[in-house]
């Protein structure tokens, strides 16, 4: 449980001052920070309105009693105000959450919501609020191992102060789902410290023999297939400029560190033999991560932050397709290897129905090669030497990437590109290899029991991240 509160006080006061100049009633947006458990504290680095919806209606208003709510017409006019609520696009302001944490680096995440309102539409709003923290923590949760509580702070303008509350995250809503906590401002961002990793990373998910209880599309097998890796990932050792981490080690220098992530050696590796392949499904590459820690807290932390800021990135990757995938027809980005695929049979390529979006394809089914490439991460830097990212699709250009920095962060847009860092170059083009070329590298026997079994082979395009810091 979070006991305290500190936010950033530069960031909250611009804030502050932005929501007093524009005469608005009601607003409601979100708190980016980060919860320690180790400190039993939080931190709020900024906050982020939620912009307009598509029908271009504020997230958050203010609802005044009608005429039949005053009835009883004995109160002065100075009381009626007393009864007015506010009304909040829950799921607007989920999916802004949904969004915005993907643009979020490891430590960083959505920690809850703020409301600028006066006292008592605060007071009269208690439920509507903690239904709109609850969206917000299912549409973007913190980890694996999540949090049972989201912070509200609440802005009044009527008298001025902030306020800060636990509100915790409960499938029933009662009056003790808010809980006071202790805030204060002060200087957060400036003392924290920065960590980056290149991580590269060779996932090989052999795809069986169709069976029926385990019928895989090629959406759900990248799924699984980081879903495994994760788990592998969050075993890793780490290194840090050069020395292992331990648990309760804190660091003492200053400066952007570096991270090395040692995995363990893959276990039962013979289990791929026990049943018919027909296939593999190879993804690799390179990931940036950066991770950012608070002083206090151990290095075990951000190294905790880069595995899930990782697996993270790579999901939010899979997700971006799979959304745009779900308006396109027809298997997409095969990269003109259908024409020249021998192996391939005929009655397989019949069997797919040019309507099919390439990530509901069935793999046990294909016998074609396919390549996808995946978005490429960009870094946009953010709040005192902070970054806050992006993914863009080969077609996209960075100002796509300014428009989102503006819409959901409200933040300014770099005018100098130089600023922005671009991890990914054009991945060099890939020679189709057999299974057994993939799953055994040099294996020139078991290329030779793939031909006698006459099967075919499905190959997923390698993607390749590769960071490059520009000066």
């Amino acid at each position: 449980m979070v006991k305290a509160v500190v936010g950033e006080e530069t960031q909250l006061k611009l804030a502050e001052d932005r929501l007093e100049q524009s005469s608005t009633p009601a607003q409601v947006g979100l708190l980016i920070g980060k919860l320690s458990s180790s400190l039993d504290r939080g931190f709020v680095f900024d906050i982020v309105p939620t912009p307009p919806n598509d029908a271009g209606a504020p997230a958050c208003s203010l609802v005044e009693p009608t005429k039949d709510d005053k009835r009883k017409g004995t109160k002065p006019k100075s009381q009626s105000s007393d009864s007015s609520s506010l009304t909040i696009d829950k799921d607007w302001v989920a999916e802004h959450a949904r969004q915005v944490s993907r643009m979020l680096v490891g430590g960083m995440k959505v920690v809850g919501i703020y409301i600028w309102a006066s006292e008592s539409a605060f007071k009269n709003s208690n439920i509507t609020l903690c239904q709109t923290v609850m969206g917000v923590a299912k549409a973007a949760p913190l980890s694996e191992n999540d949090w049972d509580e989201r912070l509200l702070i609440h802005i009044c303008y009527s008298p001025r102060r902030w306020t800060c509350r636990n509100c915790a995250v409960a499938s029933n809503i009662t009056s003790s789902s808010l809980r006071p906590c202790d805030f204060k401002m002060g200087r957060v961002l400036n003392s924290l410290q920065r960590f980056r990793c290149m991580y590269n990373f060779d996932i090989r998910l052999p795809i069986f023999h169709k069976n029926l209880s385990n019928v895989q599309t090629f959406s759900e097998a990248l799924h699984q297939g980081i879903s495994v890796h994760a788990k592998d990932l969050k075993s890793a050792k780490a290194m840090y400029d050069g020395n292992l981490v331990f648990n309760n080690d804190l660091c003492t220098s200053d400066g952007l560190h570096e991270v090395e992530l040692l995995l363990p050696f893959m276990k039962d590796t013979e289990a791929c033999s026990q049943k018919e392949a027909v296939g593999v499904l190879a993804l690799s590459g390179s990931v940036c991560s950066f991770a950012f820690l608070n002083p206090k807290e151990p290095i075990s932390q951000a190294v905790a932050d880069i595995k899930d800021d990782i697996i993270t990135s790579l999901q939010s990757r899979l997700d971006i397709i799979c959304d745009e995938a779900d308006g396109e027809t027809g298997p997409t980005e095969t990269g003109g290897q259908q024409a020249r695929d021998d192996t391939g049979s005929q009655e397989a390529r019949d069997g797919i129905s040019s309507g099919t979006p390439v990530f509901q394809i069935v793999l046990q089914s294909f016998r074609e090669t396919c390549s996808l490439s995946l978005p490429r991460r960009v870094f946009v830097p953010w709040l005192a030497g902070t970054f806050v990212c992006d993914y863009l699709q080969p077609s996209e250009t960075f100002e796509v990437l300014k428009d989102r920095c503006v819409e959901l962060l409200s933040m300014e847009a770099p005018t100098d590109d130089s600023a922005i860092l671009e991890p990914e170059i054009e991945a060099p083009s890939r020679v189709t290899k057999s299974f057994w070329d993939v799953a055994v590298p040099f294996s020139s026997a078991s290329r030779s029991c793939l031909e006698k079994s006459g099967l075919d082979t499905l190959r997923g395009e390698r993607y390749v991240l590769i960071f490059v810091r520009r000066s």
